[in-house]
């Protein structure tokens, strides 16, 4: 692999990350102190949005599955042709319509819709790993490759909704220290600007909205014209395919595979929570309102720097001894809602993207030696990538829909109230747990899970070596 088709490749799947990202910190803080909907509508938003997104993973793996070879591939033709669909449904989902009744159905329907159609890129877009080179270390510096422009992507759309939609979320008022004998009149003194505003809340959204549609326009154009797939280079020719509902329960029986899916499932989970809670709780609880777009930057440069310090780290010392990396932000994160200061949060801030850097690349890393472990005990049957990536992502994404559903509904049974400067001590508490305890033991966990994961640095050379004979 060239390093300009790797470069193709990575770009391809960044804008998915730019457009994620945005939505993963800014969507749940959208829909409670903008579009004024209630915390228990927007748990039932994130919720039903995330398990759609879902439902549409094992489904898409089907009918791709299915697909047969055309001139630009099997896989390329589902990635272009869904990209404008996800351009309009990501643009309406930041729309703040007109009426006020219909908001929740309105919000539900377009983050389905964006969910699913996602779903219906990232499955052949990560398939796609396995379909460019047959020599593992060609795959694992794709996947680095890949893993450095996802996170950049992530960045990208948390500065670029962050730095653009940051005056929806300052307010005045809000900023000064309240007189001493504060009293309940200023904690329920909205924290809305004058709607006659000309750069109002919508407009913001909107422009934000617009210029991460025009990215991932960009994005799937240089896929397109950079990247080569290549058809199915493991199969002999006696090779047929596996019918999917078979290969969906050979891979739930195959034990590395479930095992890392347990595992990173419940890290995926907690990575999720702390992207969806992180701006309230440096709004609400810590005292940094000022302060958040700069922290998720923080973060997210962080990540993206360590990407490569992880690839060397794992190709020198294992995948599963790089896992420990994914703990480091656990007594930070904890330090941060204990003492909520502005230079530990920035340490925390740069301490948990290195976490999040690893949590992000070890999954899609081994996934890859997963399916090559399987394809040595099934030798005669093809087709069944699509099913590991699909069903990962399902798994991945029920989880964290779960997470954020909770949440959400944690904050509405604490009285949580949109737009006010001072949240109640029960919002503050239940945010502290949110980011600290909860992400915490589902970190550790996973962890724990993990250190039954099979597949070990010699295991691993071995199939290499006797799928080479293989072939």
């Amino acid at each position: 692999l060239s390093i300009c088709g790797k470069l193709c490749y990575a770009i391809g799947g960044a804008p998915n990350q730019v457009a994620g990202s945005a939505a993963a910190f800014f969507l749940q803080i959208y829909l409670l102190d903008i579009a004024h909907i209630t915390p228990f509508h927007a748990s039932l938003v994130l919720f039903i949005g995330k398990a759609s997104g879902a439902v549409t993973d094992p489904v898409a793996g089907f009918f791709i599955s299915k697909s047969r070879w055309t001139k630009i591939g099997r896989l390329m033709p589902w990635m272009l042709a869904c990209t404008p669909f996800t351009v309009v449904s990501y643009f309406f989902m930041w729309y703040l319509p007109p009426f006020v009744s219909g908001r929740v159905a309105w919000y539900l329907t377009f983050y389905c819709l964006f969910q699913a159609l996602t779903t219906l890129f990232q499955v052949p877009y990560s398939a796609l790993t396995m379909f460019l080179s047959t020599d593992q270390m060609e795959r694992d510096s794709a996947t680095a490759y890949r893993m450095t422009m996802e996170v950049l992507g992530t960045l990208i759309g948390a500065a670029l909704q962050g730095q653009i939609v940051a005056s929806a979320h300052v307010s005045h008022h809000c900023t000064v220290n309240p007189p001493a004998n504060t009293t309940d009149s200023w904690h329920s003194t909205p924290s809305f600007p004058d709607p006659s505003d000309p750069l109002s809340h919508q407009v913001i959204y909107m422009i934000a909205a617009g210029v991460i549609g025009g990215v991932y326009l960009l994005g799937i154009v240089i896929l397109f014209l950079g990247v080569k797939e290549k058809d199915d280079p493991y199969a002999l020719n006696s090779d047929r395919a596996i019918p999917f509902c078979k290969g969906l329960g050979l891979t739930m029986k195959h034990g590395p595979y479930v095992k890392l899916t347990a595992s990173f499932l419940l890290i995926s989970t907690a990575v999720q929570l702390e992207q969806s809670n992180f701006v309230l709780f440096c709004t609400h609880a810590a005292g940094l309102r000022n302060h958040f777009q700069y922290l998720v930057v923080t973060i997210l440069v962080s990540a993206a720097v360590s990407i490569p310090f992880w690839q060397k780290f794992l190709q020198r010392f294992g995948k599963k001894c790089a896992a420990c990396g994914i703990s480091w932000m656990i007594p930070f994160a904890v330090m941060l809602v204990t003492i909520p200061n502005l230079i530990l949060a920035y340490f925390v801030a740069f301490v948990s993207g290195l976490s999040i850097a690893a949590s992000l690349l070890l999954p899609w890393s081994m996934l890859p030696d997963v399916v090559d472990n399987f394809r040595l005990q099934n030798p005669h049957g093809k087709g069944h990538e699509t099913i590991f990536y699909s069903s990962y992502v399902f798994f991945t994404k029920m989880s964290a829909g779960i997470g954020l559903g909770i949440s959400a509904a944690g904050l509405e049974f604490t009285g949580y109230k949109p737009g006010i400067c001072r949240q109640s001590k029960d919002v503050i508490l239940t945010l502290k747990i949110l980011i600290g305890a909860v992400p915490a033991i589902l970190i550790l966990l996973g962890l724990v899970i993990l250190l039954f994961y099979p597949i070990t640095e010699e295991s691993r050379k071995e199939t290499k070596l006797a799928l080479e004979v293989l072939r």
